[in-house]
């Protein structure tokens, strides 16, 4: 792990999902930068998730030193498409509904905690996974967990929150199999009928449920879960196992780690990246780039 206890940032920019809320909102969001020192920060909002690279690409012209960005897992995927390999440090404010970057780094997810660990926190070097062009922090994958987000639209999840994917999984468990080829640095690892297709740079991937424990955001790897699981009883074996941590245990997933991973599926599917679901397709190439950005989290004494 490559991190640093760094002074405070000489600058800071603000990208917001201004659609997102955290405690008091944007509005104390300005409050508590002022009472740092920061009075009038650049600051663009957008008010969907893909308005973020030419906002973001505005903040690099202003050479900040941090980017706080303000949003859920697709704000953070965007903003993080955006600045990896450039020379700025990402601070999150958790604004979201699953909040997965954030939670696994153990960034507080309220406003005071957050905007506190983004400005005196540890710069930490982590890295990222790219799967057919774009960056992601967390997972990706396709089958049900792509069919599950595709289902939970906005407005699901704004009124409902995490619940809203435990009733798409339901809608989707009865999906049938598809004939899947993973290739894992160049040598074909699996070949056979898969209902899901799971890529990993953290180990909770959903709901806080640790499916991959081995998984690390430092290490230069990437892990890949593939699972066979075609039936509801399958699939509440599946993810009891996973809640329990030994997901890989179990009869109808394969876990592997890797530098790179070539994944074709006989049919196309849906895949999402960081919970935002994609348009279907038949290919998936993903790759881990090492150490490619930059984000404050918690010091050891506050993690």
């Amino acid at each position: 792990m490559t991190s640093a206890q760094t002074s405070p940032p000489k600058s800071v920019g603000v990208l917001a999902h201004s659609a997102k809320t955290l405690d008091g909102g944007l509005p104390d969001l300005r409050k508590a930068l002022t009472s740092y020192g920061f009075d009038n920060p650049p600051w663009y909002e957008v008010p969907k998730s893909r308005f973020i690279p030419e906002k973001a690409k505005q903040l690099l012209e202003e050479n900040v030193d941090l980017v706080l960005v303000w949003g859920g897992d697709g704000t953070v995927q965007r903003a993080i498409d955006s600045f990896t390999g450039q020379n700025v440090t990402l601070g999150i404010l958790p604004a979201g509904t699953a909040n997965l970057f954030a939670r696994n780094l153990e960034i507080p997810i309220d406003l005071e905690g957050a905007v506190k660990v983004a400005l005196h926190g540890e710069r930490r070097s982590l890295d990222i996974g790219k799967i057919n062009g774009e960056h992601f922090g967390v997972m990706a994958g396709a089958g049900l967990d792509a069919l599950m987000i595709d289902d939970a639209d906005g407005t699901l999840k704004d009124t409902f929150g995490r619940v809203t994917y435990v009733w798409t999984g339901v809608k989707n468990v009865h999906k049938k199999p598809v004939t899947t080829t993973v290739r894992v640095d160049g040598k074909k690892w699996f070949r056979g009928p898969a209902t899901c297709v799971l890529v990993a740079n953290m180990g909770n991937v959903v709901g806080g449920v640790a499916a991959f424990p081995d998984a690390s955001p430092d290490d230069g790897l990437l892990e890949i879960g593939v699972v066979t699981a075609d039936s509801a009883v399958e699939w509440v074996r599946t993810l009891g196992r996973a809640a329990f941590g030994s997901a890989e245990d179990s009869p109808f997933v394969k876990i592997k780690t890797g530098r790179r991973f070539d994944i074709s599926l006989k049919k196309p599917r849906p895949w999402e990246v960081d919970g935002g679901s994609r348009k279907k397709t038949k290919r998936l190439k993903v790759r881990v780039e090492p150490s490619a950005i930059t984000v404050s989290v918690p010091t050891k004494e506050e993690g």
